[in-house]
């Protein structure tokens, strides 16, 4: 039985990382998009590690757009991470060696997630973007899309 669950086990962490290419059809926001697969599945994939204003917030659209100026309609590599609670796919994207994920921070256009993400590079973009006052840091106070929620 033990070694049941362990093979269990393995085959699960697999299917958790798994690493893809598709072509993004669609962008809910600026930190959800919608892929399909070669198998024409359409999978909802929510960005890892960041978190972009909502569409009725400040910048929510000048996000989704640059979600869209740097995926759409282009084969991506995703890299599933995991699962998020509305069961939505986690991943990192990437358009040849951008990280779409990265790119938002970079821009402005995202938060950092750190209450779900732990990555340090992208808690350092963050700070970077921030510094400079790109996108969404030029306005005095942003409000973080977690707190607009709660509203």
């Amino acid at each position: 039985m033990t070694k049941l669950i362990f093979i269990l086990l393995i085959l699960f962490c697999a299917v958790q990382n798994e690493t893809f290419t598709a072509t993004v059809v669609g962008v809910t926001d600026g930190d959800t998009i919608v892929v399909l697969t070669a198998d024409n599945k359409q999978i909802k994939i929510r960005l890892e590690g960041i978190d972009c204003p909502e569409t009725k917030q400040d910048f929510g659209t000048k996000a989704k757009q640059a979600t869209v100026d740097l995926c759409f309609q282009k084969t991506v590599r995703v890299e599933q991470s995991g699962t998020d609670r509305y069961g939505r796919m986690l991943a990192f994207v990437f358009v040849n060696d951008i990280c779409v994920n990265e790119e938002l921070i970079k821009q402005g256009m995202a938060w950092h997630y750190k209450q779900y993400n732990k990555d340090p590079k992208l808690a350092k973009m963050e700070v970077d973007a921030r510094e400079i006052k790109v996108g969404l840091w030029s306005m005095k106070e942003p409000m973080p899309p977690w707190e607009f929620r709660k509203k």
